[in-house]
């Protein structure tokens, strides 16, 4: 059986939260609402988004759910996928773009500049 450190996500979970802090969690219920609603983006672009973003954030929950989501509102699979690559690519790129300090350190140390 496979074990996962994430658990399901489940109705106890969310009326706890609710429970816990129910002016919070409708607000929260109600941004999230507005954000996924048509716009100058449609429903379906944002979901494509939030599931290149989940990727990003590494959120399983998020990844899952805005997936079915995207799927449930029309995004077809390969552009999911491309959208998945979008994230991989922007995420490498952060690494590629600050290499440029480590690079500037060398730089500074070969030159004699040890600060």
């Amino acid at each position: 059986m496979s074990e996962s450190v994430f658990p399901s996500s489940t109705r106890e979970f969310a009326q706890k939260r609710r429970e816990l802090t129910p002016d919070t969690e409708e607000a929260f219920q109600a941004f999230s609402r507005r954000v996924f609603s048509d716009g100058a983006l449609t429903v379906k672009m944002k979901q494509i988004i939030a599931v290149a973003v989940a990727h990003v954030t590494q959120c399983p929950y998020c990844i899952r759910g805005h997936t079915k989501a995207a799927l449930r509102h029309g995004a077809s699979e390969q552009e999911l996928m491309e959208a998945i690559w979008v994230a991989a690519e922007m995420r490498s790129g952060g690494t590629y773009a600050h290499s440029a300090l480590a690079l500037d350190e060398m730089i500074k140390t070969s030159n004699g500049n040890h600060s």
